[in-house]
């Protein structure tokens, strides 16, 4: 069917939200009606031919005594989903009574299969009957969806001499005319739609990120997708749709499963109602969702794996009552959030003020180990992810397994201002667990921010898009892998440091320099004696013969009672500083794909120290136990440009210009002061 056609039809059910909702609903509540009321009336046209073996057969199991009935029935309406009402919408057209209208037409809901029930549940749909029954609109819309002037079944309307006079929908033409209900719904409510709808231009761009760099290696086979906040399931059906092409286009066949999870009521209920009505009832059973179903804290697929994951998780949003559900910070014990690596345990826990990083951990939990592909994944983040966390915390964390198991192939700087209900700086990441051998121990940076196209209108704060040739260029820059003005590549160890904590000696006036103190007596000695940089150091320790002294290391050599000694000194908090050393320092990381080991730490803190900091504090040292590892990705310090100076005879030109302007100004206040 043509576009023209599609649109027409999406325009007619849009209107009759103006027709019979306008005085019943503000204009950002009409999809609460409008979409499942759309649902409705496609399964109702879908099922109407077999009606009567879905009637007949629930009459048998009933005399059978069978209760598990969905199978059976599934099988005699021929689709994933059937209605055992004694009524078709058609049959409710007729009722005179308004309250006869109520009665049959909650009847004619509760006739359908638990799949669709869940549907309408989340949709909260039950809940407008009333409202609609008691101002008498029930009727006018059951009416509307029924009008002539469109056709949702999948069967033509034929002219009396068996002409067709309207086409039938199938479900790929239906499930185009849904979701553009949704998107004209969403733009409508622009301040929510960010939460649950990422633009199309991104997505396409998710989707090809995702498929391009593996597209000549895709066999004909079975691929399971992805989506751990899914919304509508935008995502995954763009997804699918861009994986099928590639694969035709290479003369490959492949099936495709779809998965996903979604916490959100009604944009739950909008993604499983687009699969059924393209027929996909299969996925429409592989959608996970609702309230109880946080994906944080109720991973609704622990077992499984998937080959292709994509995902715009919500940013800034609070899980600490999914991190309660998980047995607090200390207690627990979800595996794809507390994960052995390099011998020891990390935990990728972020603050409980912002769990975005966590659905990307999600993911990754779920990557397939042992195929030729691997698995890959796009994810889209704000900045917050790059930088956020100082070393050793939850967000440094992941940042540290991402980047220390080399899963970063790049990451793109979008425009400003290409979502919804947000003007901040988003990023898309791409991760795999397959690099190729030229992109492994490397990571990709590319500035696609200066690459959209303005909007005639702004949608909320969305002012811009990508047109197809910004996500061409995009995709080729990606796949170029070079170094340009809007593409670097560095190497993983680019992005790591060891956070160092520098000490420096407690000087109290009046202290005994040639004896220990014990703690107690250096918390009174603090409130009774004066500091100074010129009084001696408070020893804290005094190391038995054998010990040799390290200043680094905070091992001072000293005397005491006229013999040589080595001691540790009480350090000052308030002379207490941090360095980020980078991993850069060791040679070694330059290679890429290197890891540190703790010997290149201790080498490069030395070293960087004995060059940054001892020639201006002398008596400073380190704790090697002490210094913690951490990764940040900057994505303002790699592409900067500062803008260049005003030539000097600009600026004096400014100057002079501004005299001559003010020439006489002074003298004629002051004249007129004394006057």
């Amino acid at each position: 069917m043509e576009t023209t056609q599609l649109n027409w039809i999406a325009n007619f059910i849009w209107g009759i939200a103006d027709d019979v909702l306008r005085d019943l609903y503000v204009r950002g509540k009409y999809r609460d009606v409008i979409l499942p009321m759309t649902v409705l009336r496609r399964l109702d046209a879908v099922l109407e031919p077999t009606k009567q073996a879905v009637l007949d057969m629930k009459a048998r199991l009933d005399a059978a005594g069978i209760t598990n009935q969905d199978a059976a029935l599934r099988q005699a309406a021929g689709q994933a989903f059937y209605n055992t009402s004694a009524f078709t919408l058609r049959d409710l057209r007729a009722r005179a009574s308004r309250q006869q209208l109520r009665q049959d037409f909650e009847a004619y809901l509760d006739g359908f299969s638990p799949n669709v029930q869940e549907i309408l549940d989340n949709f909260e749909f039950r809940n407008q009957i009333p409202k609609l029954s008691k101002a008498d609109a029930l009727g006018t819309l059951i009416e509307k969806f029924l009008s002539p002037d469109i056709n949702l079944s999948p069967y033509p309307v034929r002219n009396a001499d068996g002409s067709i006079r309207q086409p039938g929908l199938d479900n790929h033409a239906m499930g185009t005319i849904f979701e553009e209900l949704v998107r004209r719904f969403n733009e409508e409510n622009n301040e929510e739609a960010g939460e649950h709808w990422t633009p199309r231009d991104a997505v396409k761009l998710m989707a090809r990120l995702l498929f391009l760099p593996i597209a000549e290696e895709i066999e004909s086979g079975t691929y399971l997708l992805y989506d751990g906040a899914c919304g509508t399931g935008g995502m995954l059906t763009v997804a699918e749709e861009t994986l099928r092409d590639l694969s035709r286009q290479h003369g490959k066949d492949v099936v495709t499963h779809l998965y996903g999870q979604e916490i959100n009521a009604e944009t739950y209920a909008i993604c499983k109602a687009d699969l059924l009505l393209k027929g996909e009832g299969e996925e429409a059973d592989h959608i996970v969702g609702g309230p109880a179903f946080s994906t944080l804290a109720n991973d609704a697929f622990p077992a499984h794996e998937f080959d292709f994951m994509l995902s715009n998780p919500p940013y800034g949003k609070s899980w600490k009552s999914d991190l309660e559900r998980l047995g607090g910070k200390k207690g627990i014990k979800d595996p794809r959030f507390v994960v052995r690596h390099r011998g020891e345990e990390l935990p990728l826990l972020p603050r409980t003020s912002d769990g975005q990083m966590l659905f990307l951990v999600n993911m990754l939990s779920k990557m397939k180990h042992g195929t030729t592909l691997g698995s890959r994944i796009a994810e889209v983040h704000n900045g917050s992810a790059l930088f956020t966390g100082d070393a050793g915390q939850g967000e440094s964390n992941i940042r540290r397994w991402i980047l220390e198991n080399d899963w970063l192939e790049a990451i793109i700087a979008l425009p400003l201002n290409m979502f919804y209900n947000t003007g901040i700086a988003t990023y898309i990441w791409v991760l795999t667990n397959r690099k190729p051998a030229h992109r492994r121990g490397k990571v990709q940076l590319i500035d696609a921010s200066p690459w959209y196209r303005p909007l005639r209108k702004n949608l909320g704060k969305k002012n811009c898009e990508l047109s197809e040739e910004d996500i061409q260029r995009i995709c080729e820059t990606f796949l170029a892998f070079e170094e340009t003005e809007q593409s670097k590549i560095f190497p993983n160890a680019a992005f790591g440091y060891w956070k160092v904590t520098v000490e420096r000696p407690l000087r109290l006036s009046g202290i005994d320099p040639e004896r220990a103190y014990k703690a107690a007596e250096i918390r009174r000695l603090k409130e009774t004696h004066e500091r100074s940089e010129e009084a001696p150091p408070v020893i804290r320790k005094i190391h038995r013969k054998g010990v040799a002294p390290n200043p680094l290391r905070g091992l001072f050599e000293t005397t005491i009672k006229g013999r040589p000694a080595v001691v540790e000194y009480e350090p000052d908090t308030d002379l207490r500083d941090t360095e980020q050393v980078p991993f850069l320092e060791c040679p070694a990381c330059h290679t890429p794909g290197y890891v540190p080991t703790d010997d290149d730490a201790r080498r490069s803190i030395d070293a960087f120290l004995q060059r940054e900091v001892f020639p201006y504090a002398p008596d400073a040292w380190y704790d090697p136990g002490k210094v913690k590892i951490g990764y940040e990705i900057s994505f303002t310090r790699y592409f900067y440009k500062p803008q260049p100076l005003r030539p000097l005879d600009e600026i004096r030109a400014d100057i002079l210009a501004m005299e001559r302007e003010t020439e006489g100004l002074l003298a004629e206040i002051l004249g007129g002061g004394l006057g």
